[in-house]
């Protein structure tokens, strides 16, 4: 039986405990109008105080309902978000590779994964920009927050070097039910906590990109039974993204 409050709880003094060792000031992560990052967001605004909570739009060729949503998010925690642009920047890039790369015969237009996987990767270096100007003018340090979930870890739903990348992580060990359990115990709001989850990038929620459920996922995390379907299609996930974890690493004899 999962315990929400006692759970809640101690996210809360995790974070805290972690800030007060290191002498840190505040934190930065992505809003990006869905429930992971509303809940982190929600739990930090908890154990730190809303004023130490900075968070970003990084719209990228993106759903505008999307930064709608983060500004509801926002609204609600009384925390600042700051919007980031990053369109043009990944249209500059798009630009220059074509540019370097037309005597290959490789035109951007048809690299759908790598399009798809810079943008996460635009978003990870624009936090820790924020991050690090943040520490820099307030002469104490400020740490950009993971949002991935335990289910979404499991599969290797992420793009390695980009939203996998963090400081701190407080979703990392909890699955998709246990996220909405918080969000609903710290009142995240309803239309945002329910979203179905998308990455804003392709047109798809996560379950249609992945053909698999979420709930799913999380049966076989615990050792639950589900069809023979979706274990193979979760299995296959599995194996297949277990080297985003790892960097092979030459050790001298």
């Amino acid at each position: 039986m999962f315990d929400v409050e006692k759970i809640t709880n101690e996210i809360i003094a995790f974070i805290r405990e972690y800030f007060e060792k290191f002498n840190l000031k505040g934190v930065v992560l992505g809003i990006s109008g869905g429930k992971d990052s509303a809940v982190v967001a929600g739990l930090f605004c908890k154990a730190l105080g809303s004023d130490k909570v900075i968070g970003l739009t990084l719209p990228c060729h993106s759903n505008e309902q999307d930064k709608i949503d983060a500004k509801k998010v926002s609204n609600h925690f009384g925390f600042k978000l700051l919007n980031l642009e990053l369109t043009n920047v990944y249209d500059v890039f798009v630009d220059e590779f074509d540019k370097n790369f037309k005597e290959f015969g490789i035109e951007a237009k048809d690299l759908i994964d790598s399009n798809i996987n810079l943008k996460p990767k635009l978003r990870m270096a624009s936090l820790y920009y924020v991050a690090q100007a943040l520490s820099q003018f307030e002469k104490q340090g400020y740490l950009v927050a993971g949002t991935s979930n335990l289910c979404e870890l499991y599969v290797g739903y992420f793009t390695k070097g980009g939203d996998n990348v963090c400081d701190i992580s407080v979703l990392g060990d909890l699955t998709v039910s246990e996220v909405l359990a918080i969000g609903d115990y710290i009142d995240v709001p309803k239309e945002i906590l329910y979203k179905a989850p998308s990455d804003g990038l392709s047109n798809l929620t996560d379950e249609e990109k992945m053909e698999i459920k979420y709930a799913d996922v999380e049966k076989v995390i615990y050792g639950k039974p589900v069809s023979v379907e979706a274990y193979q299609k979760i299995k296959k996930l599995h194996e297949k993204n277990a080297y985003k974890f790892f960097i092979p690493t030459y050790k001298k004899g």
